[in-house]
């Protein structure tokens, strides 16, 4: 898994929006009721927020770029592999081609999954059947928490068919598992399996999916970094298998069996003889083909695509599917994502707005130096060390001076050569995978970026501590050279600070100026740390959201960074004699979201930030001078006693 911790995080409004609702009693929607009465949900999204408003016009640009590349109107940019990312386009966008061809591109890996006939045939296919379909675990190269110079195998289980292990305890599980299963054994159906051969897959599917749910991990344990890192030698990993053969699979697929592994999730390897075993043969293949056939029919026609829309519609609300050309773009940036990143980075973002950026990061730096110079909990030793971490972040601004090598390789077979949508994919798919792999033996890169130019987002990296804010996250309501300061360290001030937070978050806390997983704490500084983090957890935990109570362990985290990045922006704007009325209005304003109850219920199941309104009204009540800019009184709705408020940075 990523271990990044990004600012984005998704939400809705199901607090019914009032103009004229006083700040003093409601911040959230005092500002931001008459942008949730005018604002329409696009029928092909399940939410609208000052992230989505963003990116609405961010993919209203690129597409309108890729469709002039693709019919020659314009000359393709001289940014490297942006060519191959429209020919991906071009791939995708000609319909006519996808429609003719029906199920035809997948035929070849459906006959080979179907064709799987015992478990020792599995055991023989596996790694080949990896490269294309999913396995119920998943291994992955990514830097040694406790030495990020060099990079180490990990393994951890495979995902569930519902959001999140607590999805299956709710009363809507039944009824979406029911959703999956019927369209599962119709799109099956359409690639000519027969009608008994498919209800048979899809049943036993969910059967194994009920199996897994018991034993991976939950949205809430995977919050927490440090227990994905659990170190075993290979020979002991390697005997908690019985009837899977995992050392011939790893000298397979990796070529070798390394000296140790690093297992993100015990549990369930401690499960993985009930899960993958010779009398769960029948379960385990429909569940490969079931997750095969839903994931593959989004590459094939448009009836396969519609087809597959029902349990994506259930899980998140949204009215219609994406139109055709949109996926088009879509699917191109997603394989090409640094590139079209860079791409949008050169031409939309300015020289004189990133040296602007730059200089608010430095000055959000300079403050929460000085705050921890004077903070008042933690002991001097403690403090050095949290100093030379914060010195030591990476800065990494708008977008990549070099592309990743990965770009290079990938090769698009265009269809006049034999070349299919879904083809290219499954062959990008390979290409990824055997990078993956190489890293092994590779000293860590402290130069890729963790998201593309043109994402509306931004993350710290505890593993590379560093901080990324993509070109595209740097425009209004965020940022914008026009806006006063003021209300620019409300936005992105408040983002800046919210990732460097992050690196003294429960998470980031336990890791050192490299990256490594160290402590550099007092015994005394932790305990008080963790009380303070506590308390975050206890001021959102169990809070009602419409249809929902918020999970404060879950969130702990965003909280955490979302607390110290209001604080330092508060303060930023106080050294500067800013408005801070203003500071605290557009703290509101980019919380700003409506979304369908359905995407409500899901996002909330897996995500680790809180919903808008209570980033937005919990953080703003912590803030002491929030009280006296608005003169909030105990009567006042937006009161919070000072003993709750919680203050950690």
């Amino acid at each position: 898994m990523k271990k990044l911790i990004a600012v984005r995080g998704g939400s809705g409004n199901i607090i019914e929006p009032k103009v004229g609702t006083r700040p003093q009693d409601n911040m959230y929607l005092a500002v931001n009721s008459e942008w949730l009465e005018k604002t329409e949900i696009p029928s092909d999204r399940s939410r609208m927020a000052s992230f989505d408003g963003i990116d609405v016009n961010v993919e209203k640009h690129l597409m309108a770029d890729f469709a002039d590349f693709a019919a020659g109107k314009k000359d393709i940019p001289n940014v490297p592999n942006m060519a191959k990312a429209v020919e991906l386009y071009k791939l995708a966008k000609d319909f006519t081609k996808r429609n003719e061809d029906g199920a035809a591109p997948i035929k070849p890996d459906l006959e080979l999954l179907t064709g799987i006939r015992d478990f020792s045939d599995y055991n023989l296919n596996a790694p080949d059947l990896a490269t294309f379909a999913s396995i119920p675990f998943g291994l992955s190269v990514e830097p040694d928490m406790k030495n990020t110079k060099v990079n180490v195998l990990n393994f951890a289980g495979p995902g569930t068919f519902l959001p999140d292990t607590t999805t299956y305890e709710t009363s809507d599980a039944a009824k979406l598992l029911a959703i999956l299963q019927k369209q599962s054994v119709k799109l099956l159906e359409m690639a000519g399996i027969e009608t008994a051969d498919a209800e048979k897959y899809a049943a036993d599917a969910i059967k194994f999916d009920a199996k897994l749910a018991k034993v991976v991990k939950s949205a809430e344990e995977w919050a927490d970094y440090p227990a994905c890192y659990n170190p075993m030698k290979i020979a002991d990993f390697e005997a908690k298998f019985k009837d899977f053969k995992i050392a011939y699979y790893l000298k397979e697929v990796i070529g070798e069996e390394p000296d140790r592994i690093i297992v993100e999730e015990p549990r369930y390897l401690d499960h993985i003889n009930e899960i993958i075993n010779k009398s769960n043969f029948d379960e385990i293949k429909g569940w490969m083909i079931v997750n095969f056939i839903n994931d593959a029919a989004s590459d094939l026609s448009q009836e396969f695509r519609e087809a597959a829309f029902p349990f994506s519609q259930a899980l998140s609300g949204q009215p219609e599917l994406q139109s055709g050309e949109k996926q088009a773009y879509h699917i191109a940036n997603g394989a090409f994502s640094e590139v079209v990143g860079v791409y949008y980075g050169q031409t939309y973002f300015g020289a004189d707005a990133k040296k602007d950026v730059e200089d608010m990061i430095h000055r959000m730096l300079a403050v929460y130096e000085e705050r921890l110079q004077n903070n008042t909990w933690l002991s001097e030793a403690t403090r050095k060390q949290a100093i030379v971490k914060l010195e030591a972040l990476e800065l990494k601004i708008g977008y990549p001076d070099k592309i990743e090598e990965i770009y290079d390789r990938l090769q698009v077979i265009p269809a006049s050569q034999g070349g299919s949508l879904y083809s290219n994919g499954r062959a990008f798919a390979v290409e990824e995978q055997k990078y993956n792999i190489e890293q092994l033996h590779k000293e860590v890169d402290r130069t890729i970026w963790a998201m593309p130019g043109n994402l509306v987002n931004a993350c710290y990296d505890p593993q590379r501590n560093d901080l990324t804010f993509p070109a595209a996250i740097l425009q209004a309501p965020f940022y914008d050279l026009k806006q006063d300061r003021a209300t620019n360290f409300g936005g992105i001030g408040s983002v800046i600070a919210h990732e460097v937070s992050h690196a003294f978050d429960n998470n980031g806390a336990q890791f050192d100026e490299f990256g490594n997983m160290t402590n550099w704490w007092t015994d005394a500084d932790y305990a008080e740390f963790k009380k303070r983090t506590q308390a975050e957890i206890d001021i959102f935990d169990g809070i009602e959201y419409g249809p929902v109570k918020l999970n404060g362990k879950q969130i702990v985290s965003e909280n955490i960074a979302d607390q110290g990045g209001l604080t330092a922006a508060v303060e930023a704007a106080k050294n500067e004699g800013d408005d801070l009325k203003k500071l605290f209005e557009n703290f509101a304003r980019i919380w700003a979201n409506k979304q369908l109850t359905e995407s409500i219920k899901t996002q909330t199941a897996v995500d680790v930030h809180a919903p808008g309104p209570e980033r937005a009204n919990v953080q703003i009540q912590c803030q002491d001078d929030f009280y006296d800019v608005f003169n909030v009184k105990p009567t006042d709705g937006m009161w919070l006693d000072p003993d709750k408020r919680v203050h950690i940075w």
